[in-house]
């Protein structure tokens, strides 16, 4: 029995110098703190490359005419999509953009900042 518990304290002590070895001058991390990119939420989780294109329009205003816009009005891309302001570039398409609310009101305030730098990198 003793040579049991004493093998347990010996694995126990091996993984845990092993996690320290492994994270030894890094910063730890998690889900939420790993760095987002903009590009890929607009081309993957968002899905919105289905209806923007970077320079013409398709069901929706090319990125960048909105990110053009956006960026004279001095607005908020973000507020927009969690529905906290009203559409400024093309308000006819606003019912069609509605369905996409779902997904991005699932994404954090980091998602969408990512994704709201990436689109007024198109502004010119």
């Amino acid at each position: 029995m003793k040579k049991i518990v004493l093998l347990v304290f010996i694995g126990i002590f091996i993984s845990c110098k092993k996690e320290t070895e492994t994270n030894y001058g890094q910063p730890k991390h998690d889900e939420t703190s790993v760095a987002v990119s903009g590009e890929e939420l607009f081309s993957g989780k968002g899905t919105c490359t289905a209806c923007h294109l970077s320079d013409q329009k398709v069901i929706g205003p090319s990125i960048t005419e909105i990110a053009k816009i956006y960026k004279e009005k001095n607005a908020s891309i973000v507020s927009f999509l969690k529905e906290e302001a009203e559409p400024i570039v093309d308000p006819s398409q606003y019912e069609v953009m509605k369905t996409n609310f779902a997904i991005t009101k699932q994404m954090s305030d980091e998602e969408l900042k990512a994704l709201e730098a990436y689109m007024l990198s198109f502004a010119k």
